[in-house]
């Protein structure tokens, strides 16, 4: 999408926004108000949110009315996420948020440079398109998808390169998980620094 369309951020492709609770990750359990944006160019094969991904699908939405949405609901915390939402500019987003007294967190897969501020960034790296350097140290949570036995080494990788005080984070890929959660247990077990990530939205059946 041409960033001249966006205003500065003023606009931005929103697929969907909408109240729920966090089904994964660090802040598992906690109510939270999601803001979906379109397009994404990492492309993971076992991604369960493709429809976001052409941007083409999802004209430029007033950011204003997406805060006002944000700010009528009980939550302190709004969570960005995508598609990937590092694609867009989002100083503007993140400063409205914030005026109103709201927590944001990021969802990012770390391959494009970061704008906005943000309350917590959760970091989940993907290999056909590693994190730029610079996100590495500014994640609070990395959060890496197990989707074969070689992804703990994928993952341990990704764990020498954030800060000592960033939570780490293995998750099954969800089409595989019965297949795959005694291995991520076991690993877990063996290497304790590590803590387990499941999608306990869609067993509680909710967006």
């Amino acid at each position: 999408m041409n960033k001249d369309m966006l205003d500065g951020g003023r606009l931005l492709p929103l697929v969907e926004d909408f109240y729920t609770i966090q089904g994964e990750g660090y802040h598992t359990g906690k109510p939270a108000y999601f803001i979906r944006l379109g397009g994404c160019d990492v492309g993971c094969r076992w991604c369960d949110a493709k429809f976001t991904w052409n941007p083409k699908h999802f004209p430029p939405v007033e950011v204003d009315r997406i805060v006002e949405r944000a700010a009528s609901y009980p939550a302190q915390a709004i969570v960005v996420t995508g598609g990937e939402p590092s694609l867009y500019p989002l100083d503007y987003l993140t400063a409205e948020l914030h005026r109103r007294g709201l927590a944001i967190f990021l969802e990012t897969s770390g391959a494009h440079p970061l704008t906005g501020d943000f309350d917590w960034i959760c970091l989940s790296p993907k290999k056909q398109q590693p994190p730029l350097a610079e996100i590495f140290p500014r994640a609070h949570e990395l959060k890496v998808i197990v989707e074969t036995p070689d992804d703990f080494a994928w993952a341990e990788r990704n764990a020498e390169r954030v800060g000592e005080r960033c939570m780490l984070f293995l998750q099954p890929e969800w089409s595989r998980y019965g297949e795959l959660i005694p291995a991520v247990v076991e690993y877990v077990k063996r290497n304790p620094r590590w803590n387990i990530s499941v999608q306990t939205h869609k067993f509680m059946h909710i967006p």
